[in-house]
């Protein structure tokens, strides 16, 4: 602990370093998910952001003020806000690959918990608010 780092000094030199390599665990992850089609990119980003603001404040704060994932990550911090193209590139994905695991397994059982899962995941989305509060789209609908 010798840096004088106060996070350093909170949580420890061991716990840093796995949330900063969870951090950028989900960066990588996050990449790719930016250009696979399949693989999500929001909820990387948000856990790399979490990640990183328990462990290093300045990657946060880099991560938050990124010209094309901030504004979404300090939508989520913030309000809570999911965009409706994000929701829909979400649940797309996710009855895809649903539909996708049941051909390739074809174990109904398997398919069920799975479409299970995928089905709480995708309540939980749905229900998250589009704008956040008193955005003039909001106060159309």
């Amino acid at each position: 602990m010798g840096t004088g780092d106060p996070i350093e000094a909170r949580i420890g030199r061991p716990q840093r370093l796995a949330l900063l390599g969870l951090g950028y665990l989900c960066l990588m992850l996050a990449a790719i998910g930016a250009v696979l089609p399949v693989m999500p990119t929001t909820v990387f980003l948000i856990i790399a952001a979490w990640a990183f603001g328990h462990a290093s404040p300045r990657l946060r704060a880099k991560l938050l003020n990124h010209p094309r994932f901030g504004p979404s990550l300090r939508a989520w911090q913030a309000h809570g806000v999911i965009g409706r193209r994000a929701k829909r590139a979400a649940l797309s994905v996710m009855a895809l690959n649903w539909a996708l695991a049941t051909l390739l397994l074809r174990d109904m059982k398997t398919s069920a918990i799975v479409g299970c899962c995928m089905l709480a995941v995708a309540l939980f989305i749905a229900t998250r608010p589009s704008f956040p509060p008193g955005h003039a789209i909001q106060e159309q609908e």
